[in-house]
């Protein structure tokens, strides 16, 4: 039986997470065969999937145009997305021909509404795995919603083509589902809430193992940078304040290495190649100084690791961050002048030594989502003919 994953490509947080729930079906139920639908980056998917998988690369959903991980663009994100789903019809019955034919018996969406259009029209259910929906991030901007009048009621009427949505940690968005489902067929349809899906580091390797394979000072604290794909434009590198007591590591390509001493960066090959993983990294780490968003908190949540965080500009998810984030993990605010100006000593200081957070949510979601998907397959499979949402 073949699972499909619709996973957004706008940043890494949708991909990794997915990823985690993949590699523990998997691991489970090793006859799953797995099709990606998604246009995150391909290298991410092959370095962290521990299983076979097919991957669609072509986008399916639009997201956010992001300038940098701290300024997006939200006309252009509004125009891209009414541009896109104006043809949700034309492109679900093209996908629905795909899963037809790869005897789909799941689509698991985090969080492309196509995935639950294309799911209804090859009469497979659809499941919403995820901590925000996309038309609750698009109706922030509602002084430009007259742009695409129709774009959040045609995402809505999307996603309540799903069975159901598993929502994760820190979330926002499922008022839609809720208020359908009620009306509906509420004791089919429901939003259930499930841990967080986090990347864990290998609790086998010690601080010292992991700094020493990557040839980085285990005598001083260390700071890792972390901005994903969109980087955080033009940093101050040469200035930080906190040269004297930090090690601040930041990763990139190969050709970006690069040992000042107290200024280290790696390239992301490097990790690999020395046997280690992200999360690893992110664990050998007094500090991750990053834009807050599901990814990486919920890494820094898993491994306890502190995070310094700077404001990533009008994003609808930002403010539920900064509301929850204190719960789960030390954290101390940057504002993107300092930020930019290398002045981090202060909030890097005031991170590392916050007292421990008031709670330790469960993070072992991946799995607990895989059992979920494990058991709607056997529905699926007992079932005469394919399942209708």
């Amino acid at each position: 039986m073949t699972v499909a994953f619709y996973i957004s490509g706008h940043g890494f947080g949708h991909a990794s997470r997915q990823v985690e729930i993949i590699n523990a079906l998997v691991s489970r139920h090793p006859a799953v065969r797995v099709f990606i639908r998604s246009a995150a980056a391909r290298w991410l998917l092959e370095r962290t999937l521990r299983v076979p998988f097919e991957l669609d690369p072509r986008p399916c959903d639009t997201g956010i145009v992001q300038i940098d991980s701290l300024r997006l663009d939200a006309r252009q994100s509004l125009l891209d997305a009414r541009d896109f789903y104006a043809t949700l019809p034309a492109r679900a019955d093209d996908e629905a021909r795909l899963l037809r034919e790869r005897d789909t018996r799941l689509v698991i969406v985090d969080a492309a509404p196509l995935g639950c259009e294309a799911a209804a029209r090859a009469g497979i259910p659809s499941v919403v795995v995820s901590n925000f929906t996309w038309d609750w991030i698009y109706e922030e901007y509602a002084e430009l919603l007259p742009l695409a009048p129709d774009l959040v009621p045609v995402i809505q009427r999307a996603y309540r083509q799903a069975r159901a949505a598993w929502r994760l940690p820190i979330q926002g968005g499922f008022a839609s589902f809720d208020a359908a489902w009620q009306a509906d067929a509420p004791q089919e349809r429901r939003v259930l809430d499930v841990p967080f899906v986090a990347r864990h580091a290998d609790p086998s390797r010690s601080r010292e193992e992991v700094l020493g394979r990557l040839s980085l000072p285990g005598d001083r604290r260390v700071a890792l940078v972390s901005f994903g794909g969109y980087g955080a434009g033009r940093l101050a590198l040469n200035r930080l304040d906190c040269a004297d007591t930090w090690t601040v590591v930041l990763t990139g390509g190969a050709g970006e290495r690069l040992d000042r001493g107290h200024l280290r960066i790696i390239a992301d090959t490097d990790i690999y190649d020395a046997g280690l993983r992200y999360p690893d990294l992110v664990r050998a780490s007094d500090v991750v100084v990053t834009k807050p968003g599901y990814g990486i908190v919920s890494e820094c949540v898993a491994n306890g690791t502190a995070m310094v965080y700077t404001p990533r500009g009008r994003f609808a998810e930002y403010p539920v961050m900064l509301r929850e984030m204190p719960r789960y993990l030390r954290c101390a605010p940057l504002d993107n002048a300092a930020l930019l100006a290398g002045r981090w000593l202060a909030a890097l200081d005031a991170a590392a030594g916050a007292p421990p957070p008031p709670e330790q949510p469960a993070t072992d979601g991946a799995e607990v989502v895989a059992d979920m998907i494990a058991a709607c397959l056997r529905d699926a499979s007992s079932s005469p003919a394919p399942l209708r949402s």
